[in-house]
Order: C-alpha cells, then structure tokens, then sequence
C-alpha cells in the first residue's frame, strides 16, 4: 500500500442534488481530503487550465476527475475529448458517473479515453460503496503517474 498523501478530486456535475451527494459519499469513504466541484466542461476545462475564474490562482491538480456527461454550455463528452486529447492533462484519471445508460455514451467515452464509465446509483448506500472501491482500486491498488 503507498503511502497516504492528500487526495484532490474534482467533481464535473451541475446538479446540486448529486454534488452534494457525491460529496458526502466521498467523505463516509473517508478517502478524499479535498473535494472540488465544477459546474460544466468549460468551468472544467478553465480550472485545469488555470483560466478565467481560476486565472491568477493556483487550485490543486486533480488526482482524479469524476465527470457527468449531461452538462450545460460544454457537456462531459466534448471536455473529455480536450483533457485527454491534451499531453499535460492526459495521465488524469477520468471517471464518467452519470445517469446515462446509452450504449452509445460508453463507447464513445472509452473511445476518448475514459478510465471507467459508471452508471449513478440509485440509493445512498450503494453511491457510498462506489465511492470506496473508487478510492481503494485508483489511490491503494492502481500506480498512476505523479502529477
């Protein structure tokens, strides 16, 4: 097992129901020491990039983004398509959590590279259950780059 250092994972989800769900799972996992949200791509893309609300400072770089594809302005599909198409951003773990069932959607994210797709529970519970095999498979089990 590595050694424990803090966890940063930003969170891409416009519905403040799920935010704070995801949040407060994230934390009954007692896994992350910092949880960041993000209402949609561009708002994504501008705090890996550093720019505009996040221009001038410095926000942690995400050990690992959790992503919803159905967001307004620039959805999850078309931000994944730029982080992984980007040589600084690439080695990021994105995990897709969304309501979305499509056939279509999976394919086409694994297709821009996505490291997991994973369908919204619909209880509590079983949002806390992912949220730890999450933590334990990218931060215990699975050696990724250094930022």
């Amino acid at each position: 097992m590595r050694s424990r250092r803090p966890i940063t994972i930003l969170i891409a989800d416009d519905d403040p129901e799920d935010r704070m769900l995801a949040e407060e799972a994230l934390r009954e996992s007692r896994l992350v020491n910092d949880i960041r949200f993000v209402d949609d791509g561009e708002d994504l893309l501008d705090y890996l990039y550093r720019r505009n609300a996040y221009a001038g400072s410095d926000p942690p770089r995400p050990d690992m983004i959790l992503l919803d594809l159905n967001m307004p302005r620039m959805d999850g599909r078309e931000a994944l398509k730029v982080i992984k198409g980007d040589a600084e951003l690439r080695r990021i773990p994105v995990v897709v959590l969304t309501t979305s069932k499509a056939e279509e959607d999976i394919y086409r994210t694994y297709d821009l590279g996505v490291n997991s797709f994973i369908i919204k529970p619909v209880t509590f519970d079983s949002l806390v259950g992912i949220m730890k095999i999450l933590g334990a498979y990218w931060f215990e089990i699975v050696e990724v780059p250094s930022s």
